[in-house]
């Protein structure tokens, strides 16, 4: 069901129509234009338009509300406007706060990101997989203590942090640059269904509408907007990520960030974030503590709990573990378990397969951080 004004709904669809020009413009640029979706439905016309004003206008005309919440409707989707008493209070802080929201899946919006807290896990596409690692505690942390988690369901660092929140039973809320109703990107159709299924999928974008490049710069607004704390996992500077940080930034909105390998480019805009004062985060109690105090102490132990993996019981099993935490190769683990080559490596394999360990791209077998919370002395 729809709840949304004819106004606020007429305008939703005018940025849809409006959206290839100003990708044009912005693309002739090559920046972004401040407060341009704070400009009123005539003045953001006149200034984007160009040539096509009189069509733009026309479409205004002849805009038919009510045939429009069907094709919303028709796709799965429904609206919520800024007069509406649902609509993230928070989002109201933007400037440019959409006029309506378009929304699709079985959560709800408000008690998603109204009711219970929120987070922003966000960075890298082509994320390290120490950043992902990461990630994925934090997210299935989050969504073990019940905070929702919001992204932008991108390859990476967003999607990891959708699948771990899904994976601890929390609520993820994802907010595309398309319309709510496209899985984009299409590799992530699985994650987008999940999604849809137990959580929020969100666009200022109409049903049908196709992302352009500068509407990811502005999705990224509303995904500050909706999260009390935005969170960047591993990012470049400059990057789309650092964007979502500068935004959550000029909110009042605590920014945090991992920390990063020194050494790479991925990790610069992260380390720089931490270096001017984020809050420096490195396990799901730290924002927990940030979002309801160090009281909270129980809490933050329960969710670490849900998201670690148990130590395993079998001794083999636990030299195997012992000898990768050390660093060692192949021979020296073999060494470690007294154990011939191929037992050792039935063992990593059963170890991998619980969660204890991985490989990475050479072979080498590493500790998961999951697997280091074990004892939960943290």
């Amino acid at each position: 069901m729809s709840a949304s004004c004819d106004d606020c709904l007429r305008r939703g669809y005018l940025v849809g129509h409006l959206a290839s020009r100003i990708a044009t413009i912005l693309d002739h640029t090559k920046k972004r234009v401040p407060g341009l979706l704070s400009l009123d439905d005539e003045r953001l016309i006149t200034a984007i338009a160009g040539d096509g004003a009189a069509q733009a206008f026309a479409f205004l005309e002849r805009f038919d509300a009510a045939e429009a919440r069907g094709a919303v409707e028709s796709r799965g989707a429904r609206t919520v406007c800024r007069h509406d008493p649902s609509y993230p209070i928070q989002l109201k802080q933007l400037i440019d706060a959409p006029a309506v929201l378009f929304v699709t899946g079985g959560g709800d919006l408000h008690q998603a990101v109204g009711v219970e807290p929120a987070v922003a896990l966000v960075g890298a596409r082509r994320a390290s997989e120490y950043a992902l690692e990461v990630t994925r505690e934090l997210g299935r942390g989050l969504g073990a203590a019940g905070v929702t988690v919001v992204s932008g369901m991108a390859l990476g660092v967003d999607g990891a942090a959708h699948r771990a929140c899904l994976d601890g039973g929390g609520t993820a809320v994802a907010v595309l640059a398309c319309g709510p109703d496209i899985a984009y990107p299409r590799t992530n159709r699985a994650l987008y269904e999940r999604i849809r299924e137990r959580g929020v999928v969100v666009s200022e974008m109409p049903p049908g509408q196709r992302a352009f490049r500068w509407s990811f710069p502005a999705r990224n607004r509303i995904m500050a907007g909706l999260a009390q704390i935005t969170v960047l996992v591993e990012a470049a500077d400059p990057s789309g990520s650092m964007i979502t940080a500068n935004f959550a930034g000029g909110l009042g909105r605590t920014v945090g960030a991992v920390p990063g390998q020194v050494t790479s480019s991925r990790a610069a805009g992260t380390n720089a974030l931490l270096k001017d004062g984020a809050l420096f985060v490195t396990r799901t109690r730290d924002l927990l503590d940030e979002l309801f105090g160090t009281q909270t102490e129980s809490a933050g132990v329960q969710a670490e709990a849900a998201a670690a993996v148990a130590r395993p019981a079998d001794p083999v099993e636990s030299l195997l573990l012992e000898a990768v935490e050390i660093g060692l190769g192949i021979d020296g683990i073999c060494s470690h378990a007294g154990l011939p080559v191929h037992e050792a490596r039935a063992g990593l394999s059963r170890l991998e397969a619980s969660g204890h360990v991985r490989r990475d791209a050479l072979g080498v077998y590493r500790r998961t951080m999951l697997a280091r919370r074990e004892a939960l002395a943290l």
